[in-house]
């Protein structure tokens, strides 16, 4: 799932393409992914772009005449950049808003159809779509720790609730928790000063980092291959390689399509935490510690 750093990334490029040029229209492949009906699609084209925003993990793009284009992408949705009339692809592409120079095509891996395309009317429509988290790059520690105490979640689920915080995913999540050495499963009213202080300054520097070093990677290009899988990342999507930091195997809880990467060493203790699936197969077999997994 494109996450904050994505995002951001995907809208300073579309700024710098497509700011303060004309949508000539918006072509859809798919008519589910136009989510609203009011106002009607042919009244933004001819449209000026006049800036992009980020409401959390959703891009918008501001059109002259008050108007707003909602993209949320999703699992699955990407952005493409294609020269001006590209056909939308067949069987993943969505939609498609032509420019006289570009086109910017909205497609979607696999078959569950998520993504989606909201045109609102004015800031009272745009916020309705703004879920309430903080922003993870302008919040105190304060706000913070109001915001993930508020509820008695995990700590992972917590994160990634976008009533909660904005903007981050399950891929930054587990790099936050463990820059932090904080337990992914910990209980939020269970945190305490100290807890909350590493958080807030991980999630600043994790985010911060990795909007850099996407934006590097891309250049003047467009980001096309968005990914919540980086080989320099320090636990996500890495089970059984060394932690980069003490070394341990990093270990990972599996549910339903989704998982948390951690390392035992850094945030737990050396505790390897109980996987619903796993640890009921091997039963008296499955490792708790560090030391019984070796």
């Amino acid at each position: 799932m494109p996450e904050l750093p994505d995002v951001v990334v995907y809208l300073e490029r579309l700024q710098a393409l497509i700011g303060g040029r004309h949508l000539l229209r918006v072509r859809l492949a798919s008519p589910w992914v136009l989510r609203t009906v009011e106002p009607a699609i042919t009244a933004i084209e001819g449209k000026r772009v006049v800036g992009t925003r980020r409401i959390g993990k959703r891009l918008v793009l501001e059109l002259e005449g008050d108007l707003f284009v909602i993209i949320h992408l999703m699992v699955a949705g990407r952005l493409r950049m294609r020269p001006a009339g590209a056909a939308i692809p067949a069987k993943r592409g969505l939609a498609a808003l032509d420019f006289p120079h570009v086109t910017i095509l909205l497609t979607e891996e696999g078959t569950k159809k998520r993504a989606s395309i909201h045109l609102v009317r004015g800031v009272a429509g745009l916020a309705a779509h703004d879920r309430g988290g903080c922003e993870p790059l302008t919040m105190t520690v304060a706000q913070l720790g109001e915001a993930l105490r508020r509820e008695r979640h995990t700590l992972k689920r917590a994160l990634t609730d976008a009533r909660l915080v904005a903007g981050i995913g399950g891929a930054y999540a587990d790099e936050i928790m463990h820059r932090a050495r904080v337990s992914p499963v910990v209980r939020t009213d269970r945190l305490d000063d100290d807890d909350i202080a590493r958080l807030h300054a991980a999630t600043r520097a994790v985010l911060t980092e990795w909007t850099d070093r996407l934006r590097s990677e891309v250049g003047d290009g467009f980001p096309e291959k968005v990914t919540a899988f980086h080989e320099a990342m320090a636990v996500h999507g890495r089970f059984g390689r060394p932690c980069p930091v003490c070394g341990a195997p990093v270990q990972r809880i599996v549910y339903a399509t989704n998982e948390t990467n951690y390392c035992p060493g850094c945030q737990t203790g050396g505790k390897i935490l109980a996987d619903r699936a796993l640890s009921r197969l091997l039963k008296e077999d499955f490792p708790r510690t560090l030391d019984e997994l070796e």
